[in-house]
């Protein structure tokens, strides 16, 4: 394990949020928000509104930023949003999960809270200089993000499909040069 188990949630959680807002909306009624925050493992606080999904939609242009940002801008997004949130981090253990840090109370607003966990996250990728482990999908046709957490640092599309149809377009040119030669 790179990073503790917790930190890797949330980077996965900040990389799925972040790929949400694709070329179609990902996120576009309350009852799919409801679906990913369960499928995220969100525990806390979730109102089920429209404000609440406005508010977590408005939090991904700030996450994007960090699979384009050099270090400093990483930091100054991570610093920003642990000061907007007014992040106060402590040593919590619930739902039979084992001690890990929460920077705010379980009942903060859901956005917040998405937005908290993913700058504490980034924040232990900046101190472990491993920012290169945030990478846009290699594929030509996609914008989505991913977090290599590979042992060897090899991953390289989304889980979107793209490293499928990467394989398929490489087994197809190849097919077709034999063809002609």
């Amino acid at each position: 394990m790179l990073f503790a188990h917790d930190t890797e949630c949330a980077l996965v959680t900040a990389a799925a949020l972040v790929n949400t807002a694709g070329r179609n909306e990902g996120l576009p009624d309350v009852t799919t928000l409801a679906a990913f925050v369960a499928a995220q493992g969100f525990t806390g606080r979730h109102d089920r509104t429209e404000a609440e999904l406005r508010a977590v939609r408005e939090l991904r242009p700030q996450l994007r930023r960090v699979w384009y940002a050099d270090e400093d801008e990483t930091v100054a997004v991570v610093n920003g949003l642990l000061r907007e949130t007014k992040a106060l981090p402590q040593l919590i253990r619930h739902d039979d999960e084992p001690y890990h840090l929460h920077a705010v109370p379980r009942d903060a607003p859901l956005a917040r809270r998405m937005a908290v966990e993913a700058a504490m996250a980034l924040a232990d990728v900046v101190r472990s200089g491993e920012l290169t482990r945030l990478r846009r999908c290699a594929h030509p046709e996609c914008d989505n993000v991913l977090v290599d957490l590979s042992r060897n640092r090899s991953r390289r599309f989304c889980d979107a499909g793209c490293g499928n149809r990467a394989a398929v377009s490489a087994y197809r040119a190849r097919k077709a040069a034999s063809e002609k030669g």
